[in-house]
């Protein structure tokens, strides 16, 4: 159940990552909910996940999902670029959260 909790975290860190976009370009009050529901949600789940995971590979998978989520958004929604580079170093992130999955505790 830990795992769930942690890539639930992983998912509202990404929604609250699309509510700073929101507030930075509009400055509205749906930006600034988004911001704080998210981030609510996903610290409360993340410390929940801790209870089972080690804090080092629950924060760095955490913030894999955040920043690869985050990323792909804002490659989709966005416009933003799409080189190979950037898509190696996301698979290497990627790699890193599973290779710690994989290796345990």
């Amino acid at each position: 159940m830990a795992w769930i909790y942690l890539v639930c975290a992983g998912l509202f860190e990404v929604a609250g990552a699309v509510g700073l976009n929101r507030w930075s370009s509009r400055r509205d009050a749906w930006g600034l909910i988004i911001i704080c529901v998210s981030f609510l949600f996903s610290f409360s789940l993340l410390t929940l996940a801790m209870q089972d995971i080690s804090m080092g590979t629950a924060y760095a998978v955490w913030t894999g999902i955040g920043s690869v989520g985050a990323t792909v958004l804002g490659m989709v929604f966005y416009g933003e670029s799409r080189q190979a580079s950037r898509l190696f170093f996301l698979a290497l992130v990627i790699a890193a959260a599973v290779g710690l999955k994989l290796i345990g505790e």
